[in-house]
């Protein structure tokens, strides 16, 4: 029930489709932002909602190590249960905690074909199936080609999931000629959801670039002090 209650109040809840989903099976979307605006709390946040519905998590972070992936999670789900002042949190956390994987990679240890493998190999042994796979720290202005974002969707459909990652811009790039930062301009078609994340005022905005559906309408924000959705 108390799930029930905190999928609920999610505002993401607004931009989901009858199911509980943003992107839709084999789907793409990506988080873009400056270093330090958010992107890694919003992933996180992404992928507790879809524990809440009862799927199944994968978290892949190109450089940082599993302990400071996991103090992400948890300062991020108790900063929800204070907001929503949910008694017995630690309680629903460690019945959440199965359905979610860490995975970590040195960013020029990554490759498709690798995560490929090991998920493949998590799969065979019945270790673990993800719903939802989020990559967090993508190379694009280094070695990341539009192969690659062919082979994600193909990973994505084959393991009947879909995909998050994020994408770091910075902030002296102009947009390109439609307006998408010039990190995703090469791939836009290739994506179904696309999210800036732009510091305003006393907020961070999410901007949709693309994607249709109540998403590409509602006006979300993140809290800079907990690091929130809010509405």
């Amino acid at each position: 029930m108390l799930k029930k209650d905190l999928m609920m109040r999610n505002p993401l809840r607004a931009v989901s489709d009858e199911n509980g989903y943003i992107l839709p099976e084999g789907g793409l979307g990506a988080v873009v932002a400056r270093a330090g605006v958010g992107k890694t709390a919003l992933l996180v946040q992404l992928a507790l909602n879809s524990l809440l519905k009862g799927d199944n998590a994968l978290h892949i972070s190109l450089g940082d190590p599993v302990r400071k992936v996991s103090l992400w999670y948890k300062e991020v789900f108790n900063n929800i249960g204070t907001h929503y002042k949910i008694d017995k949190i630690d309680d629903l956390w460690n019945e959440l905690l199965p359905q979610r994987f860490i995975m970590t990679f040195n960013i020029d240890g990554f490759s498709v074909p690798r995560l490929d493998e090991r998920l493949t190999e998590l799969a065979d042994q019945d270790i673990f199936h993800p719903q939802m796979i989020l990559i967090d720290g993508l190379p694009f202005n280094e070695q990341v080609k539009r192969t690659d974002l062919h082979a994600l969707k193909d990973l994505s459909e084959k393991f009947n999931s879909h995909i998050w990652f994020t994408v770091r811009s910075h902030r002296h790039e102009d947009p390109d000629t439609d307006g998408l930062p010039v990190q995703i301009s090469d791939f836009a078609d290739l994506l179904d959801v696309a999210i800036k994340l732009e510091p305003e005022d006393n907020e961070i905005k999410l901007n949709v670039l693309k994607g249709s559906g109540s998403i590409s309408t509602q006006d979300l924000s993140l809290d800079p002090a907990t690091m929130l959705i809010k509405e």
